[in-house]
């Protein structure tokens, strides 16, 4: 009755039954104040019960929705003897009208539940359950209806932490694998993002079997002529029923257009698993689709203005209006920020991500979509004076912010930043004119402190001068200030210095040299 098909929306159910949050039958029949029995019928523990009603007609049909626990005390059949023939239609008629079960309550009318009903309700597969006599048909309904909201608080609390979660995620510095694992773990189940053309860009949770992620495939591949999503069933390695949902991300799809889609296969389906995925496919569309058709064209025209000769500085203005605002997902104004910061960055360590999503992560990590990712390398342009934050996974520098006419000098500064970053094995250098470490940095510092090893090589073994030599060079060569440092008559200075210069080999009134030594002294 509530077996999801292939469809254009989503997965489709008796569409009579209420949008509420159901109650197990076998709630109910735990229910310790409620003394109920199931005597006959399917046994499934899950059966759901939607809505409780009462009714005497000898024909319920017209009275029920759907999904009902049917409550009767028999009164409209009051004679037992004979009335095989009269409860096989009741019952006959109560499954077709959708009821969940049927509870037949022991007064006034019966002493104990009919024997032609108790097997009619085998016959048909309706649950049947007893009623005893000190049970208020309105205490079973009321207790339906505090299991009910008890449910939907529940419910509503799950999709509201993972609403959290996703959202959460989707603002990490690899939104996309973040989001299908938050996914993965709030369904329980396996959560895919097929590329345009099919192929998995990424997935999450557990694995199913070879044929459920083909038929899930089959799903995906159906949405790229037209439908929002389609869902099916497929057999689980234990005799499981698992449910296929694919969805479209980005909206509908034109003609000859070609999206990406998420994939899930879960174990249930229910309305609160539904809105999570639909936060999770608002979210990846957000991240993975494509600009709107505005920024598209401003973008194309900047591109094709600057292509024809246009200066940088003409075209800006064109650019800045296809980005969106800061911290939003709506366009900017159309106004020039005046100042571009160019960001420049290398990869750590091997290639993890398809480029797809290596790219849709740093462009929502570093706050802009202008993101030029070529192999290992990647550059980017953020308008204003904009914060650049470090990417997990890459080296940056950042250069500091430039008019658009002088963004080959911004570039410039950027991969100096990203030089100095590389040597200090650090995530992040911005460009400045105020760096207390300033050309010190440019060095690896392994290969500096080779080198200032090297260079004082002949001062091993006596510390003395080596420890004269730093400070007198410290002290800008003063003969007396290093005497006072250093606790020494000024002609032991002399004399040290002296012999420095020997063992070195230098002439340390040559300021090069001195500069030398010293970045040597820093480095060793």
């Amino acid at each position: 009755m509530y077996e999801p098909v292939i469809s254009k929306g989503t997965a489709v159910t008796n569409d009579r039954v209420p949008p509420t949050a159901p109650v197990p039958l076998s709630a109910l029949l735990g229910h310790p104040a409620l003394g109920l029995r199931q005597v006959a019928g399917a046994r499934e523990a899950d059966t759901p019960v939607y809505l409780v009603h009462t009714s005497e007609m000898e024909d319920p049909v017209p009275y029920l929705l759907g999904g009902e626990l049917l409550l009767s005390a028999g009164v409209h059949c009051p004679e037992a003897a004979g009335a095989g023939t009269y409860w096989d239609r009741y019952v006959a008629r109560t499954v077709e009208a959708g009821a969940a079960a049927l509870g037949f309550g022991i007064a006034p009318v019966h002493d104990a539940v009919p024997r032609a009903l108790v097997e009619a309700c085998d016959r048909h597969g309706l649950p049947l359950v007893e009623v005893p006599r000190q049970t208020t048909f309105t205490a079973v309904a009321s207790a339906v209806w505090d299991a009910m909201a008890e449910r939907r608080h529940h419910e509503l609390r799950r999709i509201t932490e993972a609403q959290q979660s996703l959202a959460t995620a989707a603002a990490r510095p690899h939104p996309v694998p973040a989001v299908l694992r938050q996914l993965g773990r709030h369904l329980g189940a396996w959560a895919v993002l097929y590329g345009p053309d099919g192929e998995q860009l990424s997935a999450a949770g557990p694995r199913p079997p070879e044929k459920v992620r083909a038929a899930l495939g089959s799903l995906a591949a159906r949405l790229r002529s037209g439908p929002s999503s389609a869902a099916g069933t497929a057999g689980g390695p234990s005799g499981e029923r698992l449910h296929l949902t694919a969805y479209g991300l980005g909206g509908q799809a034109g003609p000859g257009d070609r999206r990406l889609a998420l994939g899930v296969c879960a174990p249930r389906r229910d309305g609160a698993d539904g809105a999570i995925v639909g936060v999770a496919v608002v979210l990846l569309s957000l991240l993975t689709g494509r600009r709107t058709a505005t920024a598209g064209t401003e973008r194309t025209a900047a591109l094709v203005r600057l292509l024809l000769g246009a200066e940088p500085a003409e075209v800006a203005g064109a650019l800045r209006r296809s980005l969106p605002r800061p911290g939003t997902a709506e366009p900017a104004d159309g106004k020039d920020p005046g100042l571009w910061t160019v960001v420049r960055g290398r990869r750590r360590g091997r290639a993890r991500d398809d480029g797809l999503l290596a790219t849709a992560a740093l462009a929502a990590g570093l706050g802009t979509p202008l993101v030029d990712l070529d192999g290992d390398e990647v550059s980017a342009l953020l308008p204003g004076e904009a914060e650049v934050r470090a990417q997990p996974g890459w080296t940056l520098g950042a250069g500091a912010p430039v008019p658009a006419a002088e963004l080959a000098h911004g570039g410039a500064d950027a991969a100096r930043a990203l030089r100095r970053a590389v040597a200090g094995r650090v995530p992040l250098v911005r460009h400045g004119p105020d760096r207390a470490d300033g050309v010190a940095s440019l060095v690896d510092p392994a290969e500096a402190g080779a080198l200032g090893r090297a260079l004082l090589a002949p001062l091993d073994g006596a510390p003395a001068l080596l420890e004269t030599v730093r400070v007198w060079l410290s002290l800008h060569g003063s003969w007396d200030r290093t005497a006072v440092a250093l606790e020494i008559h000024r002609n032991t200075v002399r004399q040290r210095i002296a012999r420095a210069e020997a063992l070195l080999e230098v002439d340390l009134s040559d300021a090069d040299v001195r500069m030398e030594l010293w970045f040597a002294l820093k480095w060793r």
